[in-house]
Formats: structure tokens, C-alpha cells, sequence
């Protein structure tokens, strides 16, 4: 495939740009990169601040809510922050696509490694919190978690970012349902709340945004949405996602070649 071609023959270009990309975002800062590391620490910080010590609530099974809470959110701003930027990529690189022969197959990707750089810091963090508090990580579930979860970002923006690029008001669009998909996933509510609604809550559980937040969190908590129902919903979770990723690459390859025109 085209894609997976490029991606190798261009890796360390894409590594190196990556790396830039993560920098150059804060480029104009005092502290610089820090600040990418600083804002959604912060920003979960203060969810596990007002939710637990304001309001007392717990997570699952009496668990501390820092300990329910933490891995979901470092997922989701994983997720959040890779398909924003990621969306954007081909129009943030504008000058690769106009003026150098340059495989506009790789750009989503430079944007990917950008943001994971901050990825990699959360979950690190939300470890060793874990940890401090006694719930040991499942190390086999985690990478699977990391697989399954890039695998699927880079299938989502295959399509956000070959349509951005053609029409740029999507952006905006994007960032409202990123806003819906992140209340109707369980990252601060719990999947038993649905407990009484079976068919919403089967629903749910096959959104790809939920499972791979769900199959996180348990990677710390217990649990088995992976293997659950004989991995009904990790079967469901990969179809959704190869289709994706077949229906997005093909999107993308006949509408690349007009990108340039409309930057």
C-alpha cells in the first residue's frame, strides 16, 4: 500500500519533523515546550481536584476517582489533541505540498509524533500515580491500548485531514464533535450509570472512542472489555477501524493531488 510505503521509505524524515512540529508549537513561549506538557497536566489536575476533594466522588468499585479518572483522560487527550492537529496538518504544511516533491502521504503522520510526545508524558504520569496509590498496570494491555489506539487515530485522519484540507470550515465542525464525542464517551461518567439501559449502553461500548478509554482505564482497574463477550467489541472496534482506515486512504489518495491547488 501507498501509505504504509511511504510512511517507511520517509520515516526518519517524519521522526525529525515530528520532533520540530512538537517544538514549534510553543516556539514563541518563554518556557517553550514545557507548556505542552503543562497545560493538560493542569487541566486534569483540576478535574481530579473539584471531582474528588470537592465533591467526593469515587470510581469504580469505591476506587479513588484520581485513579478512575487519570488513564481515561490521558487517553482522550491523546485522541483529542492527535485528530485536531493531525486534521490540520496538511494545511499547517502547505509550503511541503506547493513548492517540494514532498510525500503529502506522511504529513498527518509529522503532526501524530508531534503530539505524542505529550502522550507519552501523561501516561507516564497517570503510571506512577497509579501506582503510588496501589493499582499496579497490566503492561500487556497498555501496549495493546497504544496499538490499537494509534492504529485508529491514524485510520480517523486519513479522512478529517483530506477534507479539511478541501474544505477548511470542517475544522470547526470537527472541533464540536470532538466536543460531543468526548461527553458521550465515559471518560467522567461511568459505563454502570447505564446499567438500566442496556442497548444504549452496548452502544456506547462500541464506540471506538469508548473502548479505547474503557480498555485503559482497565489496564489499571481490572476488567474486560477486551476479552468481554468472547471480544465482541474488540472485533467490532477493528472492523470499525480497518474499514476506516480502507475508506479514508481512499479518500485522501483521490483528492491529493487537487490539495495543492486549493492551499
Amino acid at each position: 500500500m501507498e501509505f504504509i510505503k511511504d510512511l517507511w521509505n520517509n520515516k526518519k524524515i517524519a521522526w525529525k519533523l515530528g520532533k520540530s512540529d512538537f517544538k514549534n508549537r510553543f516556539a514563541s513561549t518563554s518556557l517553550g515546550s514545557i507548556w505542552g506538557f503543562l497545560q493538560p497536566f493542569v487541566f486534569m489536575l483540576m478535574y481530579v481536584i473539584v471531582f474528588q476533594f470537592i465533591f467526593g466522588m469515587e470510581g469504580e468499585n469505591g476506587s479513588p476517582y484520581v485513579v478512575w479518572f487519570l488513564p481515561g483522560m490521558a487517553i482522550w487527550q491523546t485522541i483529542n489533541d492527535s485528530i485536531m492537529s493531525s486534521s490540520m496538518s496538511i494545511r499547517s504544511y502547505s509550503y511541503l505540498v506547493k513548492k517540494v516533491v514532498f510525500p503529502v502521504n506522511i504529513i498527518p503522520i509529522i503532526t501524530i509524533i508531534g503530539s505524542s510526545f505529550v502522550a507519552i508524558f501523561l501516561i507516564a504520569v497517570v503510571t506512577i500515580i497509579c501506582m503510588i496509590y496501589g493499582y499496579m498496570p497490566n503492561i500487556f494491555t497498555i501496549i495493546y491500548v497504544l496499538i490499537a489506539l494509534y492504529a485508529f487515530i491514524i485510520a480517523f485522519t486519513r479522512f478529517t485531514s483530506a477534507l479539511t484540507t478541501l474544505v477548511p470550515d470542517f475544522s470547526n465542525l470537527l472541533g464540536i464533535l470532538m466536543q460531543l464525542f468526548f461527553w458521550a464517551t465515559p471518560v467522567v461518567w461511568n459505563l454502570s450509570r447505564l446499567a438500566g439501559h442496556q442497548k444504549i449502553l452496548s452502544v456506547i461500548q462500541c464506540m471506538p472512542f469508548a473502548y479505547l478509554v474503557t480498555a485503559f482505564r482497565e489496564a489499571f482497574m481490572g476488567g474486560n472489555i477486551i476479552t468481554a463477550n468472547h471480544g465482541i467489541f474488540t472485533i467490532i472496534f477493528w472492523i470499525i477501524t480497518i474499514l476506516m482506515f480502507i475508506w479514508g486512504n481512499h479518500i485522501f489518495n483521490k483528492n491529493k493531488k487537487d490539495f495543492a491547488d486549493v492551499l
